[in-house]
């Protein structure tokens, strides 16, 4: 275990008359050195910071490009530059065993300047070294021997064991606190233990009572089918499940199994409810580490760079492949924050819900639904989409979408797609990136050569998902058409029609309308399990339109999402929703 302590500091005290010995100037040095050594160990962590990439010159070379690095005692290290090695020159490589090697970067330092002493009792010689000349060394180590680094045990994580047999583990991961009104990620990780060759089949529903999943349902499906691994490999599903606003500090998650466990137990993971943000609690979890902690932490003073694969023959070798990816970590630097933001504009993350899985030791994401409740039930979801265009597109033509699940679950769905942009934004001297919705040929001053379109969207309210279309208006000067997409879900009570004990219910011919400012429209009712009747119509907000006693709702003028209770005027307990989405046509 790395001795990582650095700490009590202690600094030289001036004083008139004082005599200054070399331990006092080495005291300062130590002093200076340790107390930015601690910074960047626990401010940055260790890994590269730029360069350092390994390249296979040829057959029996390697070409080491120059970089900076920081190592988990906190000390830089400094490739000034690009060298060439010969792999069988580098230290460490008579011993390696096999033929899978990693390549790894270590600070070091050399004694250089000798000078004359005066006064040297601690040796016969006549000469000091008068400098300490920081530097690096490269080594070769196995593969199999490279210390992947320690992680700091914290309560974060909870986990439970759902099924296990001779041959595979199931076992549920998530968060042991979790956040009211946000998602929170549930891994399901099947590991085979055993050497056996037997394949894994399990189903089972894992019950959520203060969790619900992109349909709204208290009850998860976990389904693995043919899965078949070596010994210690494991695949990973994800799920994403939304917090609801619950009054109870803590909950439970209970496992219904169709399957005979050999554990013996039922499963019962309870997990924390709280009313902070992630970034909050996750904050307070990584805070919360101790400086004793850190210090117990065994992570290796050097920094792997590169996997090396070799190819041997009785009497020499020749590189088959050199591999960085699963190999370098890098820290992420403040100063390159511009440009990453630079670079990540383009991409963007898919929105569609669902789950995929991996084999391996780690987990292959399944993306997360983006949306939310607010307080007036409803149900928002947003992303991106893209429409390819091709080579030979011209004025006229139509092109569509893929089918796109807007993770809001089955029902009618209100959909609306806006045009993004990238423009030049003088006052800040940068690009902005911007999203048009309904005419953007009222902004094609501002919005560069983007081709003029018209849209429309498909709704698939039974999939729960939409297709998007364009028209092309204007002449085509590119291969993709990027649109940000918005639906909405009118949910929970505000949303379905109230019935009455025996049955008796309404609903609005058109739950969701789309209307212009000032527009007029008539909301008809259907009747359910009762004979017609009187109804009133009634707009729950303020300023939120007008209606008539015989449902003719007039739009206001400002843009918004209305709401329009309508009910039984006989039976007041029986009573359903409209809304009306008004925007400028």
């Amino acid at each position: 275990m790395n001795n990582k302590l650095l700490y009590p500091f202690e600094r030289n005290r001036y004083f008139a008359g004082k005599m200054l010995t070399s331990a006092d100037f080495g005291a300062e040095q130590s002093y200076m050195n340790d107390k930015r050594r601690f910074v960047n160990s626990l401010l940055f962590g260790s890994g590269i910071v730029c360069g350092c990439n390994v390249y296979s010159l040829d057959d029996l070379s390697l070409f080491v490009e120059s970089g900076c690095a920081i190592d988990s005692q906190g000390r830089e290290i400094v490739i000034d530059t690009s060298i060439v090695r010969k792999l069988s020159a580098i230290s460490g490589f008579d011993q390696i065993t096999g033929n899978n090697l990693t390549l790894c970067l270590k600070y070091a330092e050399e004694n250089v300047h000798p000078v004359y002493s005066v006064r040297n009792h601690k040796s016969d010689s006549e000469y000091e070294y008068n400098r300490i000349k920081e530097g690096y060394e490269l080594f070769l180590m196995d593969t199999e021997l490279v210390n992947s680094g320690a992680q700091l045990d914290t309560e974060f994580m909870t986990e439970g064991v759902i099924y296990r047999n001779d041959d595979y583990k199931l076992s549920v991961k998530m968060p042991a606190c979790v956040c009211k009104g946000k998602f929170v990620k549930i891994l399901a990780v099947a590991e085979k233990i055993s050497d056996s060759n037997a394949a894994f089949n399990y189903t089972g529903a894992l019950q959520m009572p203060s969790f619900t999943d992109a349909d709204g349902n208290h009850e998860m499906k976990i389904d693995f089918s043919g899965v078949n691994l070596t010994n210690g490999k494991s695949v990973t599903k994800e799920y994403w499940v939304y917090v609801q606003n619950v009054d109870s500090l803590d909950t439970v998650l209970v496992c219904k199994s169709s399957m005979e466990s050999a554990e013996g137990t039922a499963f019962s993971l309870k997990i924390l409810i709280s009313d902070i943000t992630p970034a909050a609690l996750v904050d307070r979890e990584i805070g919360k580490v101790s400086l004793e902690l850190y210090g117990l932490g065994d992570v290796a003073d050097y920094i792997p760079l590169a996997d090396i694969t070799l190819v041997r023959t009785d009497s020499a070798y020749i590189i088959d492949n050199i591999d960085e990816r699963a190999r370098k970590k890098y820290i992420e630097s403040p100063a390159f924050d511009a440009r990453r933001r630079d670079y990540l504009g383009f991409f963007h993350e898919n929105n569609l819900p669902g789950t995929k899985a991996s084999v391996a030791v780690q987990s292959t994401g399944a993306p997360m639904p983006k949306f939310s409740e607010n307080e007036q039930g409803m149900k928002i979801a947003t992303g991106v989409l893209e429409i390819p265009l091709g080579k030979k597109a011209k004025v006229g033509d139509v092109f569509y979408s893929g089918e796109i699940m807007h993770g809001l679950g089955a029902g009618t769905v209100y959909v609306e797609i806006g045009k993004e942009f990238i423009e030049d934004e003088p006052v800040n001297g940068a690009n902005v990136k911007s999203t048009v919705y309904g005419n953007s040929d009222l902004f094609k001053e501002n919005l560069g050569k983007s081709p003029q379109t018209e849209t429309a969207v498909k709704v698939l309210n039974d999939k729960g998902s939409f297709v998007a279309a364009a028209k092309i208006l204007s002449d085509v000067d590119c291969m993709m058409l990027t649109f940000r997409w918005v639906a909405v879900k009118f949910t929970g009570s505000a949303s379905k029609a109230a019935p009455a004990e025996n049955g008796e219910w309404i609903e609005a011919e058109t739950p969701t309308v789309v209307l212009d400012c000032r527009e007029n429209y008539y909301f008809g009712v259907k009747f359910h399990n009762m004979e017609k009747s009187s109804i009133s119509y009634e707009v729950t907000e303020e300023n939120g339109g007008k209606i008539t006693s015989d449902g003719i709702y007039t739009a206001p003028a400002k843009e918004g999402v209305y709401e329009i209770k309508i009910t039984c005027t006989d039976m007041p307990s029986v009573n359903t929703y409209a809304y009306a989405v008004v925007k400028k046509k």
